[in-house]
């Protein structure tokens, strides 16, 4: 078994994910194009960063519909870990994976930058010993700003489905370190079965101090030592 990246037109953090994956576990991928019908025995499925489809219509949108997506919403169903990052979350919520949407920054300009985040649970994805730790990834997204209504939310506050939050360095949450615009500083979701993450910020991008940070290297560790 193998992580399958799932390649779009626009897609543009394909290759990073594909590369960080190989350099912090030793593990390589299969790229699949969208066109595809068939996945390749995945143990993991990725929905990369980028502008799929030039973000048409909106962010995601086109490319929850295609070919492959039937595979991928199928496995996701059945268990299979799914990861969505930046233009990936939007995916999963155009695809109804995961609840709400990602609306235009509140500040209407495109996020390019290291940001502070927090998580308060365990999970596959999130290690024990990195709760309630502020770790750094780097964002770009024009359209991060997750939204979903009053009952969404508390259903994801009550099951603990809060993946991380935009937090100060010191790990305040509140407005003043909300990035975007986010409801509850949202910056990451799971499904209810906790095998699919939608993320805006990018772990692969933060995989060496020359990029900028190294936290991403204990999220790709982690999960790959859960799931075997």
């Amino acid at each position: 078994m193998k992580p399958n990246i799932i390649v779009f037109p626009g897609s543009n953090c394909d290759r990073d994910i594909y590369v960080a994956i190989k350099k912090t576990t030793g593990q390589s991928s299969k790229m699949i194009w969208h066109k595809e019908t068939e996945l390749d025995n995945p143990s993991l499925i990725i929905l990369p960063g980028g502008f799929s489809h030039g973000d048409y219509l909106r962010s995601g949108s086109i490319a929850s519909r295609a070919p492959i997506m039937k595979e991928v919403v199928k496995n996701a169903l059945k268990g299979t870990p799914v990861l969505g990052i930046c233009n990936g979350f939007q995916i999963l919520t155009e695809c109804e994976l995961l609840p709400g949407v990602l609306m235009r920054n509140k500040n209407m300009n495109f996020i390019c930058k290291y940001t502070f985040l927090i998580s308060k649970q365990e999970s596959n994805w999130i290690p024990k010993d990195q709760v309630n730790k502020v770790i750094s990834f780097p964002v770009a997204h024009h359209d991060g700003n997750y939204y979903a209504n009053d009952t969404v939310i508390e259903k994801l506050i009550k099951e603990n489905r809060i993946a991380y939050q935009y937090c100060s360095e010191t790990g305040i949450i509140d407005d003043e370190n909300n990035i975007n615009g986010s409801i509850n500083n949202i910056a990451g979701i799971f499904n209810d079965k906790g095998n699919v993450l939608g993320m805006m910020p990018h772990p692969e991008r933060a995989i060496h101090n020359t990029l900028g940070g190294e936290d991403g290297i204990n999220f790709f560790k982690t999960f790959f030592e859960k799931i075997g």
